[in-house]
């Protein structure tokens, strides 16, 4: 069977990783160093379309363990997790789980989009990587990170790199073997190479850079 966008297996399976990533080392062969030496990469799989979306949005601009308490105090709330039941929940309620006013209206937002038929998570989450972004973009306090996030982690996509992650760019100088770490506009470029696997590229630097990290602190 000839493999296209639409069946291409998505990577929130162990399987579909190994299958991108063995697409993306034949592809790419310098690679191959990086992922010998990280091992089994594992898929990160999150809760899919609105309620992903309301996770991903609970997460932005604040540490990981403050995220985790937000998102278990706010997905508690009856009818938080489904954008026709959260347009039932007053500001008051959304913030006393945590949530700053930015993102209560972000989100309230999204609830009216989808409600009103302007937004498809079915169709947003199938369409190319780049249009998927630019699609999520334009909503109200969407920018490219928490696209990217959502693309990558809620909704499996197997396209996405998000170049102006800090780990990744400091994967790339050393595993790479770079002579200075790349900016944002040069990872773009390198990574544009790694279509359509670039998400799985993403996951392996992570990855790397986790290794990486370990190393050093066990040197110490």
């Amino acid at each position: 069977m000839t493999v296209t966008s639409e069946t291409m297996p998505r990577i929130d399976t162990l399987e579909g990783v190994a299958w991108h990533l063995d697409a993306l080392v034949s592809m790419v062969p310098r690679l191959a160093p990086m992922r010998d030496a990280v091992g089994v990469v594992m898929p990160r799989v999150n809760p899919k379309q609105f309620a992903g979306m309301a996770k991903v949005i609970s997460g932005q601009q604040i540490s990981v363990q403050s995220a985790a308490a937000i998102w278990g105090r706010f997905s508690l709330l009856p009818g938080a997790l489904e954008p026709e039941t959260y347009l039932l929940l007053d500001e008051e309620t959304v913030r006393a789980a945590g949530f700053s006013r930015s993102k209560y209206l972000t989100l309230r937002a999204m609830s009216e989009a989808v409600v009103a038929g302007e937004l498809d998570f079915d169709e947003v989450d199938n369409l190319p990587g780049d249009e998927a972004i630019r699609r999520l973009v334009a909503l109200r306090g969407i920018g490219p990170w928490t696209a990217e996030v959502y693309l990558l982690f809620c909704a499996a996509h197997p396209d996405i790199f998000p170049a102006g992650d800090l780990a990744l760019l400091k994967a790339a100088h050393h595993g790479l073997g770079l002579d200075a770490r790349p900016t944002i506009k040069e990872m773009i470029v390198i990574a544009h190479d790694w279509s359509p696997h670039r998400s799985v590229a993403a996951l392996l630097f992570w990855r790397y850079f986790a290794a990486l990290k370990n190393r050093e602190s066990s040197l110490l």
